[in-house]
C-alpha cells in the first residue's frame, strides 16, 4: 500500500509499444500540471486490467485497494480513442488508434471513484472516458457532424500553434466551472476529433462551445470535486489564469480527502508550491 505525507494523485497511463517493447507512460505536461499546479504528488498508474499477458501483475490490480491509497485521480488526454463498443458506437475508421488496456483500467476505475467520492479531474480523452463510463456516447468525428465546428488541430503545426487558444466556451451558471471563470466566458485550445454526443445520466453540462458541443461537465451531486474538460488546461498552465484556478481547486479537494483519511497535512498549494 502506498503511503505518503503528501496528498497522492494517480494518473492512469497510456499503454503503447516502442518497437517490440510494451510501455506504459504519461505525458510530462500532465505530471507537471498535477505536481506543480495542484501541489500534490503525482503517481503513475499502469494498466493492470485483465487481458494482456504482461500481466501477472493483473492480480495486484484491486481498484478498491488502489482507491484506499489515493487522494484523487487525474485522467489525461491521449492520442488514442476509446473503443466504440464501450458505448454502442459504429466501428472506428481504419487507422484509428485505440488503447484497450487503458479502457479496461479507466472505465471501471471512474465508476468506482465517483461512488467512493474521490476527487477527479478529467481532460480531453479523460472527459470522454467519464461520459462513456456513466453511459453516454461519443461523436467519433465531430468535424463531420452537421453544424459543428472543426475542433481539430493540425499535426504539421508547431506545438505552440496546435495548443494556441482556438475558440470561446460559454459557461453554465451555478456549476463548478462558473466559480472559476469570471464573466462565464473563456477562450480555450482545441485538439480533438471526438466529443460528447449523448450526455451520460448523472452528468451536468458545465460549458459548451459556440457550436453547442459540450466542453465541460461535472457529476451532479458528487460528494467531491469532479470536473471534466474537453480542452487541455495542462499546456503551459502557469500562463493561463483559468488553468491555474482549475488545478488549484482540484488540489484543494485532494487535500481535503487526504485530511479526511487521517494522513499528514501539507501546506496549501499554488503554482510552484512544489520545487521543480
Amino acid at each position: 500500500m502506498l503511503a505518503s505525507a503528501l496528498p497522492v494523485v494517480g494518473i492512469p497511463c497510456d499503454a503503447f509499444e516502442r518497437g517490440p517493447y510494451p510501455f506504459h507512460g504519461v505525458g510530462e505536461k500532465y505530471i507537471d500540471a498535477v505536481g506543480h499546479g495542484a501541489g500534490v504528488l503525482p503517481v503513475l498508474l499502469p494498466g493492470l486490467a485483465e487481458g494482456r499477458d504482461l500481466r501477472a501483475l493483473t492480480s495486484l490490480f484491486d481498484p478498491e485497494q488502489l482507491l484506499d491509497t489515493l487522494d484523487g485521480i487525474f485522467f489525461t488526454g491521449s492520442p488514442s480513442n476509446i473503443e466504440p463498443h464501450h458505448y454502442g458506437g459504429a466501428p472506428s475508421a481504419p487507422g484509428t488508434l485505440h488503447d484497450p488496456l487503458r479502457d479496461a483500467t479507466t472505465l471501471p476505475l471512474l465508476r468506482l471513484a465517483i461512488a467512493r467520492g474521490v476527487p477527479l479531474f478529467c481532460v480531453c480523452r479523460g472527459l470522454q472516458e467519464l461520459n462513456v463510463a456513466l453511459g453516454g456516447t461519443l461523436h467519433q468525428r465531430v468535424h463531420e457532424v452537421p453544424g459543428m465546428m472543426d475542433h481539430r488541430d493540425n499535426d504539421d503545426d508547431p506545438r505552440e500553434v496546435q495548443y494556441a487558444l482556438a475558440h470561446d466556451i460559454l459557461v453554465e451558471e451555478g456549476g463548478v466551472l462558473a466559480t472559476l471563470v469570471p464573466g462565464l466566458r473563456a477562450r480555450v485550445n482545441s485538439l480533438h476529433w471526438q466529443g460528447i454526443d449523448r450526455l451520460a445520466p448523472g452528468l451536468r453540462v458545465e460549458a459548451r462551445a459556440p457550436d453547442g458541443l459540450v466542453e465541460a461537465v461535472s457529476v451532479d451531486g458528487s460528494a467531491a470535486f469532479t470536473l471534466g474538460v474537453q480542452w487541455h488546461p495542462e499546456w503551459r498552465f502557469r500562463e493561463n489564469p483559468l488553468s491555474v484556478a482549475m488545478f488549484a481547486a482540484f488540489g484543494e479537494a485532494v487535500r481535503a480527502r487526504h485530511a479526511a483519511r487521517g494522513a499528514v497535512q501539507v501546506p496549501k498549494s499554488g503554482v510552484g508550491q512544489l520545487s521543480p
